[in-house]
């Protein structure tokens, strides 16, 4: 399977943890404020890509079964490839035990609404958020 990244939204009652991108012009998005996620490495699967990510980046280890939705956007990623994105809904107390990584400026918890509200946040997610509400 052939895909270039994926990114998950974890949610905890109307929370979503969310971070600010680093203000590298060399990276894309540079500053906007972002999911957990990136791009595949050697043989992953989209989601074993999201749960390593999310790991790396936060700290936090996902249970599979946590993750409510799924879809796959073809060719939006990197060279044309497809990219996945992920909705997992986290236990109360799961974003207690965050350790913010190396990537990124700072992390917050905010509500879905005040996120899909941003105009410094990737809007591409925003959009994808908004479809998983709309199912």
């Amino acid at each position: 399977m052939l895909f270039s990244g994926a990114k998950i939204a974890l949610l905890c009652d109307d929370l979503i943890l969310i971070y600010q991108r680093d203000d590298k012009p060399n990276i894309p998005w540079p500053g906007l404020w972002d999911l957990p996620g990136g791009g595949r490495e050697d043989d992953e699967t989209p989601l074993q890509t999201a749960v390593r990510e999310t790991w790396e980046e936060f700290g936090l280890t996902l249970d599979p079964a946590w993750v409510v939705w799924t879809r796959v956007y073809p060719g939006q990623g990197m060279q044309g490839l497809d990219t996945w994105f992920f909705v997992a809904e986290v236990p109360p107390g799961t974003f207690d035990t965050v350790v913010f990584g190396d990537e990124g400026q700072r992390w917050q918890l905010c509500t879905v609404e005040a996120f899909l509200a941003r105009t410094d946040a990737i809007d591409r997610l925003q959009a994808r958020l908004r479809e998983y509400l709309a199912d």
